[in-house]
């Protein structure tokens, strides 16, 4: 068994809002996440064979018949060096239909390839007597860790991940899409956090979940405070490679909100990133994915309208909403580092994790 790693709040309280009771993206009632992690051999990297440290992630906006029942959606592309599939129709239409899959970057094409097949499954008619199917794939390059050329994730890592995905806890670090992946140049990975939003007599929950892959060592601060600097000589033999690397940002909520709107909070995750000390590198791909779970869109409606309640932009309630992604996604992004554990990948690449005794007296040296 790895040695325990502590979650970021046990280290820092991030944000001042309160957090769901697992203070993950699965405190959005309904929303699901599954995982699937391969692991397994090591040395010098052979093309098609290994070493392979990859997976997939799996996101379900609810656990019914997504082709049917759609969901309120919106995208934003902070910055669009990346390979994802299905995002130009959720700009278009504002809806998604599939489960979303995270996975690495030369991986979409067969994991885009698996969902298809996943909902023909429950969906037979898709493509003869319906539409088609907008499968949504987004991606991270893990190349550093894993054999990226091998493609390893197919149709029975997909199929998986979505069939196990569950509520409650979830697994963050060296899991599913985050098992080869580096942030800040170290071990980086799969990371949640919710945040409760109260007003009046009413109570949403924001969730994020992240695959953060980007940073430089020296660009990482945690609650304000430099770490990165104070450990950039950490360890003496630091793997200096560092590209700019990626992210992807899911964000759910459980407020009635629109596309629209929808597409405000995701445009704030960015700001959220920043607190992490994210500058957004010219070669990142940095996407949001934002969707609410309130409403169903149905795929075959009987009429041809259809009125639903909305969350009123009022100025105090939107400015809450705003937050919760701000803090949210931070320390969403935290925990990814804080859980992951150190992986030796191909190569002999070494992708160490954060230092967790270091980090703590670093804290307590700047006072927090």
């Amino acid at each position: 068994m790895k040695d325990y790693r502590p979650r970021i709040r046990e280290l820092v309280q991030i944000g001042r809002l309160p957090t769901g009771p697992n203070n993950a993206i699965t405190d959005v009632e309904g929303v699901l996440v599954g995982h699937s992690t391969l692991i397994k051999g090591e040395g010098a990297l052979s093309p098609g064979e290994g070493p392979i440290r990859t997976g997939v992630t799996a996101i379900l906006p609810h656990g019914g018949n997504l082709f049917e029942e759609k969901v309120t959606a919106a995208v934003h592309v902070i910055n669009g060096f990346g390979k994802s599939v299905g995002l130009s129709q959720i700009q278009e239409l504002g809806t998604i239909e599939t489960p979303i899959l995270l996975t690495n970057t030369l991986n979409v094409g067969r994991v885009s390839d698996a969902l298809i097949s996943y909902m023909l499954k429950s969906n037979p008619g898709i493509g003869i007597t319906t539409g088609t199917i907008n499968p949504v794939v987004g991606e991270c390059n893990d190349g550093y860790l894993n054999d990226i050329q091998g493609r390893h994730v197919g149709e029975k890592e997909v199929f998986a991940a979505i069939e196990n995905a569950k509520g409650g806890m979830v697994e963050e670090g060296v899991v599913g899409a985050g098992t080869g992946m580096r942030c800040f140049q170290f071990k980086g990975g799969v990371g949640t956090a919710s945040r409760l939003i109260r007003y009046q007599d009413e109570e949403y929950t924001i969730g994020i979940l992240v695959v953060s892959n980007f940073g430089r060592r020296e660009e990482l601060q945690i609650a304000g405070v430099p770490v990165g600097l104070e450990l950039k000589d950490w360890p003496e033999k630091m793997e200096e490679k560092a590209d700019d690397g990626s992210i992807m940002i899911i964000l759910a909520t459980d407020a009635p909100l629109s596309s629209r709107q929808l597409g405000r909070l995701a445009r704030r995750a960015p700001l959220g990133l920043a607190r992490t000390g994210s500058i957004v590198s010219h070669g990142s791909g940095d996407f949001v994915i934002a969707f609410s779970t309130t409403h169903r869109h149905p795929h075959q409606g009987k009429h041809h309208r259809i009125s639903w309640e909305r969350v009123l932009e009022d100025n105090k309630l939107m400015n809450l909403f705003f937050q919760g992604t701000i803090e949210a996604v931070e320390e969403a992004v935290l925990n990814s580092l804080t859980r992951a554990y150190t992986v030796v990948g191909r190569d002999g690449h070494t992708a160490y994790a954060l230092p967790i005794e270091r980090v703590k007296e670093i804290l307590r040296c700047y006072g927090r």
